[in-house]
C-alpha cells in the first residue's frame, strides 16, 4: 500500500512544429525544453532497476514541476484565457498531436500497454498532471517502506509523510478532474476520463485516511515488531499496548471503505469506451476496501474487549476474518486446507518482496498485514476467554450488520497550479536565437517503443525473422 502505479513515457515532440506565438515568440521552444527534459527524465526511470527508482523520484518530481507552467500556460493561450495575467497570443500550423503510455489500461498479459496518440493541449496537460501524482503516491510509497524497519518514533514520521504526499495526490486528481477542456477533439483514453480521475482521487483520499489509524495502531506495530528480526526490545522489556480510541478509529476504516468502494464503481463502469482498467488496479481496490472493513470490524471488537465483553470481541474478530476473506468457519481460529496454505504462502512472498524492497509489495492493500493482527488478537482473547471470562461468542452476521458511519479525517486543500513568473513571461517575449533548436532530449526510445521495426516471431531464434516471411525458400 498504496497502488504502486507505473509512470507514464511519452514521445518526443517540438511545439514550433505545432504552434507560433506573435506575442511570446520564445515561448513554444522553451516549452520544448522543459517538455524534452520530462521526457529523459521519465525514460531514465523507467529503465532504472527497481531498488534504483526511489532515489531517482525527486528529479521526476522537479521535472514535472517545471514543465507544468509551460504546459499550463499553453492550455490557457489555447482557449483565449490569461497567463500569469497577460494575455499569450498562440496560432497553430496543426493541431497538437503527442504519444503517452496508457499505464492503467488493461493490456494483453505479458505486453507492455501501447502508447496512444492524443490530440490537443488538454490531454497534454492531462497526462503532465497525472504523472505529478503518480509520483506523489510513490514518495509515500517509499516512505512506508520502512515500516518494518524503524522504531515507533520513526515509523509516525514516515507515516505523517505519506499521508501529505497521498493527499497531495488527491489534490492533483481533484484539479485535473475540474479543468476547463473546451469542444473535445477526442475520446480520451481511460488514463486520463473524468470518471477515472474521480476514482484515483478517491482511492488517494482513501488511503491517506487508513493510514492515519495505522499511524497510532499499537497492535499493526506490534505484529510487525515480533516479525523484525532486528527487534531486541524483546529481551528487556514485554511490549507495551496502550487504549487506544477504537470506535473513532473504526468510523475512519469505515469512511476509507466508502472512498474505496466508490472508486471501484467509477473505475469499474466509466471507461466510456476509452479502454478497459488493468485488473491488477482494480483488485487492489477490492481488497483496500476489504483490508479498512476488517480493520472496522476489528477495532469495534477491541472497543467491546475493553468494555469486558471478551465474547462480542471475538466475535467482530471473526467477522473481520470474514470481511478480509480469510474466514473458513472454523471457531478455533487456527488455518486449514488449501485456502491456508496459500495464505500462509502469499503471507511469506510479502515478507520476501519488503524485505529486500522488490517492486510489487503491499499490491494486497495490505490485507495479510490485517489477517495477521486479527489472527494474533483472536489468539490472545480466545484463550483469555476460555481460562478467565468464559463468555458466549455471538454469531458476528449481526454485528457487521450494525456498524456505524464513517467518519472523515482529511480536509483536501485544493492543488495551487503552478504559474510562470511575471518576469519570465515577459522574456519570453524576445525572439528566440535563429540557431537555438531547443534541447531535444537524449534518451532514446527503447526497443520495444519502436514500433517501426517488426519482432522476431514467438519461439523463434533471435536475429531470423526473414526466415519466416512470406516467400521464404528457408525450408
Amino acid at each position: 500500500m498504496p497502488f504502486a502505479f507505473t509512470l507514464p513515457t511519452t514521445s518526443s515532440i517540438t511545439f514550433t512544429d505545432f504552434i507560433s506565438s506573435s506575442s511570446h515568440p520564445s515561448l513554444p521552444l522553451t516549452a520544448t525544453t522543459y517538455r524534452s527534459v520530462l521526457r529523459d527524465a521519465l525514460k531514465k526511470h523507467k529503465r532504472l532497476s527497481p531498488s534504483s527508482q526511489s532515489a531517482h523520484l525527486p528529479t521526476v518530481q522537479d521535472a514535472v514541476k517545471a514543465y507544468l507552467p509551460y504546459i499550463l500556460t499553453l492550455h490557457a493561450a489555447s482557449q483565449g484565457r490569461e497567463a500569469a495575467g497577460e494575455r499569450v497570443d498562440i496560432a497553430s500550423s496543426k493541431e497538437l498531436e503527442v504519444e503517452w503510455r496508457t499505464t492503467i489500461t488493461s493490456t494483453i498479459p505479458g505486453r507492455e500497454a501501447p502508447r496512444m496518440k492524443l490530440k490537443g493541449f488538454h490531454n497534454e496537460l492531462l497526462f503532465a498532471l497525472q504523472t505529478l501524482a503518480y509520483v506523489s503516491i510513490h514518495l509515500a510509497r517509499t516512505q512506508l517502506s520502512t515500516l518494518h524497519k524503524t522504531s515507533q518514533e520513526q515509523r509516525g514520521a514516515a507515516i505523517t509523510a505519506a499521508m501529505k504526499h497521498l493527499i497531495d495526490a488527491n489534490s492533483i486528481h481533484t484539479y485535473a478532474l475540474n479543468l476547463p477542456s473546451g469542444p473535445p477533439t477526442q475520446q480520451p483514453p481511460v488514463d486520463t476520463a473524468p470518471s477515472t480521475q474521480s476514482a484515483l482521487a478517491s482511492l488517494a483520499l482513501a488511503e491517506a485516511t487508513l493510514i492515519v489509524v495505522l499511524k497510532d495502531d499499537p497492535y499493526a506495530a506490534a505484529v510487525a515488531e515480533d516479525r523484525n528480526k532486528d527487534n531486541t526490545d524483546w529481551m528487556f522489556k514485554a511490549p507495551s499496548i496502550p487504549k487506544v480510541r477504537a470506535h473513532l478509529f473504526a468510523r475512519l476504516c469505515l469512511a476509507t471503505a466508502d472512498h474505496a468502494a466508490q472508486a471501484a464503481g467509477l473505475l469499474a463502469c466509466g471507461a466510456n469506451g476509452g479502454g478497459k482498467i488493468d485488473d491488477a488496479l482494480l483488485k487492489y481496490v477490492d481488497d483496500l476496501r476489504r483490508t479498512a472493513r476488517g480493520r472496522a470490524a476489528r477495532f469495534l471488537g477491541i472497543d467491546a474487549e475493553i468494555g469486558g465483553q471478551t465474547g462480542e470481541g471475538i466475535a467482530w474478530l471473526r467477522g473481520a476474518k470474514k470481511e478480509l476473506g480469510f474466514w473458513s468457519g472454523e471457531e478455533d481460529g487456527k488455518r486449514r486446507g488449501l485456502k491456508g496454505l496459500k495464505q500462509s504462502w502469499a503471507e511469506k512472498r510479502e515478507d520476501r518482496k519488503v524485505a529486500k524492497g522488490k517492486e510489487g509489495w503491499g499490491m494486497d492493500a495490505g490485507k495479510l498485514e490485517e489477517g495477521r493482527v486479527v489472527e494474533w488478537l483472536e489468539a490472545k482473547w480466545v484463550k483469555e476467554n476460555d481460562t478467565v471470562n468464559v463468555q458466549l461468542v455471538p454469531p458476528f452476521e449481526p454485528l457487521l450488520a450494525s456498524m456505524p458511519s464513517g467518519r472523515e479525517y482529511h480536509t483536501p486543500k485544493p492543488f495551487v497550479a503552478p504559474s510562470l513568473e511575471p518576469d519570465v513571461l515577459a522574456r519570453m517575449r524576445a525572439p528566440p536565437d535563429p540557431e537555438d533548436d531547443g534541447f531535444r532530449g537524449n534518451e532514446e526510445d527503447s526497443d520495444d517503443e519502436n514500433t517501426t521495426t517488426p519482432s522476431d516471431p514467438v519461439g523463434a531464434f533471435p536475429g531470423t525473422r526473414q526466415h519466416y516471411e512470406a516467400g521464404s525458400n528457408y525450408y
